[in-house]
């Protein structure tokens, strides 16, 4: 579409009633980023109230109509996606304004590709509109929904506010403290329960719920007479600034007489002895704690298209298929205003493949029977453009069917940003996660995540160590498909921890398709002997980086961070190494020199008595410091403690708890202390 223009929804598919909005953009040196907000509007153009600006701060409706579903890894960088049921959006809204803004002072200039997406439910993209013309805006409505003649149509807009998301939500009648005046305001506080009952009344665990913003406190003249009533405090106003979380509380001390006793659990894991006794307990156990914590399911299904309504979920169903009857491991059944979503769930555990034709046949099913997805739930991290089973869908069937993949990994870090970071309104439905999380975990459980990098991980090392590995050969990119899943996964465990975003970086060519960009990362394994990824948390100063050099069997995890703006390269030194004063001893510190790259280096601990000798002793340039830790790789291709894959896992966990997070904060004007950024 081109910018203006405005096409009826129905005229695209028959099934309109959920959509699914994608926001996405790329950026060449792999740091931009954006926030999506939705705000719904009345016959005058304005919100109704503040209930109706959804952002960062307020991602979902309490009725399930507008749903802020997050980052999704893309080829070219990541997609904001939003749930929207027009089924559900209250007669009196007639606009639909979908948003994006940046901040810290960046601008949409700065981003390539800015592109938004409109699909049906299944997932079939119905229309696309790109911004060409972005300059030094900072906020961008990309396109708005509104009703005419009693259904929808999109119009794709492409309007620009130089004054950010605050400027943006102003002008349809919103009044919002932006970054500066919310600083004074409390912070949100989120205390996060321990399993397990804690001491009160009925003996049901408790927690905190989350407490709301105070209001910023009014101005009050100097002098008021005695009759003068105490102006009121004034309405609570949405916040631009992101909230606060705090960390989980400390565990109570165990009444247990001695450490060998272990806590009794809602999930027992002891007694499994089969793939088929996993993959049974595991289904029935997600499946039960979806339908009775409405917050955990809803997020594992509205990208899939289900609405915001009452679910119920089943184990052990038969289904007719053929001459015999087929027993997919579980199916989902959401109930909203009379309509019902469904779909079938095929699981695996303890790293067993999904098989194709199993699938197939839930497909099959499922597009006869009017069933809307079949959700495959494994170890295995999916990719774009790399299913994990070839599955045919048939086109021509007048009912779609949407195949959707979930990671074990995914569902406990939606588990765990929920109980952690996020919080739930009830405390019991708090210890049900809670009990999920720590059987998913169990090293029983089967549900570990990905944990195998394939047939092709030995056979590749042995070439590169034997230099006989050539490009093109299929192994390596075996090889590279299966490293982009583990840093996925790597993202989704570090996020969980953190409470914050975490994505990979991508750097391709816009245009490029997901084969070509891993064919060329197939080609740069076999020539340098080396797999490369870098990884954006939210929050932090760099990019992190990772090598892992198969020819050394070393990997290294590392940030480059800029030089400061202001001031003398020696004060910049000497703040750098207080900053990582508990950081390791043998991080290596790199000075970055313009026009020549690396300038001088050494270990901190070596740099901790005299920081000026970081400093190039021709007086050149610096353009920042670069900081990487090594650490052997282990050699086998699974999860093990000395594997691959846990080597990875810990070596980026370490190098963001011991040098990264330091980095995350600076020094107080007033004591010199160490505060958190903002």
């Amino acid at each position: 579409m081109i910018k203006g223009a405005n096409v009826d929804l129905a005229s695209l598919s028959e099934d309109v009633d959920s959509v699914a909005l994608g926001l996405s953009w790329s950026s060449a040196t792999g740091d931009g980023d954006a926030d999506v907000s939705v705000l719904l509007l009345g016959a005058d153009g304005k919100v109704r109230g503040d209930a109706d600006f959804f952002f960062y701060n307020n991602p979902a409706a309490v009725d399930g109509s507008v749903q802020l579903l997050g980052k999704t890894p893309t080829a070219d960088g990541s997609e904001d996606r939003i749930s929207l049921d027009l089924t559900a959006i209250p007669p009196d809204v007639e606009r639909i304004v979908v948003g994006a803004s940046r901040y810290g002072g960046a601008r949409f200039g700065e981003l390539d590709g800015l592109r938004m997406t409109l699909a049906d439910r299944a997932g079939e993209v119905l229309l696309g509109f790109s911004i060409e013309d972005a300059g030094v805006e900072s906020a961008f409505i990309f396109g708005e929904i509104y009703r005419r003649g009693g259904g929808w149509r999109f119009r794709a807009v492409g309007q620009g506010y130089e004054t950010g998301l605050a400027g943006l939500a102003t002008d349809f009648g919103l009044d919002v403290e932006d970054d500066a005046e919310a600083e004074t305001a409390a912070p949100v506080l989120e205390a996060t329960p321990e399993p397990g009952p804690e001491p009160g009344s009925d003996g049901a665990p408790e927690t905190e719920k989350p407490a709301e913003p105070l209001p910023a406190v009014p101005r009050q003249p100097d002098r008021r007479t005695p009759a003068e009533e105490p102006s009121p405090a004034p309405a609570r106003r949405p916040r631009t600034a992101r909230k606060k979380v705090t960390l989980p509380r400390v565990a109570r001390k165990s009444l247990a007489e001695n450490d060998s006793w272990r806590q009794a659990r809602l999930f027992p894991v002891s007694s499994l002895k089969s793939d088929r006794e996993r993959e049974t307990r595991a289904t029935s156990i997600l499946l039960s704690v979806m339908a009775q914590v409405p917050e955990f399911g809803r997020r594992l299904t509205a990208a899939f298209g289900a609405p915001a309504g009452r679910m119920e979920t089943f184990t052990e169903v038969s289904l007719p298929h053929g001459d015999s009857p087929k027993r997919p491991d579980g199916v989902i059944r959401v109930e909203r205003a009379g309509k019902l979503w469904t779909a079938l769930v095929e699981t695996k555990t303890n790293g067993n493949p999904l098989k194709a034709e199993q699938v197939q046949d839930y497909m099959d099913i499922a597009a006869r029977r009017g069933y809307e997805a079949v959700i495959t739930l494994s170890n295995d991290v999916a990719l774009e453009g790399s299913p994990l089973v070839d599955v045919r869908i048939d086109r021509r069937r007048k009912h779609k069917v949407a195949l959707r993949h979930l990671s074990w990994a995914e569902v406990a870090h939606q588990a765990q940003m929920l109980i952690r970071h996020e919080g739930v309104g009830n405390a019991a439905h708090a210890w049900l996660l809670q009990e999920l999380l720590h059987y998913l975990r169990h090293e029983n459980s089967g549900c570990h995540g990905f944990q195998n990098m394939g047939p092709a991980w030995v056979p590749v090392r042995n070439a590169i160590d034997t230099e006989t590995l050539c490009q093109g050969d299929e192994r390596a990119l075996e090889v590279v498909e299966s490293w982009e899943r583990l840093v996925r996964q790597v993202c989704l465990r570090l996020g969980g921890e953190l409470g914050r975003k975490v994505l990979p970086v991508q750097r391709a060519r816009r245009g490029t398709d997901p084969h070509s960009r891993r064919a060329a990362l197939a080609d740069r394994l076999c020539r340098d002997g080396r797999l490369y990824a870098e990884l954006r948390v939210e929050g932090t100063p760099g990019i992190l980086a990772i090598t892992a050099d198969l020819r050394t069997g070393r990997l290294r995890t590392s940030i480059e961070i800029p030089a400061p703006e202001q001031g003398y390269p020696l004060a910049w030194a000497k703040r750098l190494v207080r900053q990582l004063a508990e950081a390791p001893a043998d991080l290596h510190v790199e000075t970055l020199v313009e026009g020549q790259g690396g300038g001088p280096r050494g270990t901190l601990e070596r740099l901790r008595p005299e920081p000026g000798d970081i400093l190039p002793k021709d007086g050149a340039r610096i353009t920042g410091f670069r900081l990487s830790l090594l650490k052997g790789m282990g050699s086998t291709r699974g999860n093990a403690e000395t594997g691959f894959i846990r080597s990875v896992d810990d070596a980026v966990h370490r190098f963001h708890a011991g040098v990264v997070a330091h980095l995350e904060r600076r020094p107080s004007r007033r004591s010199g202390a160490e505060t958190p950024t903002g």
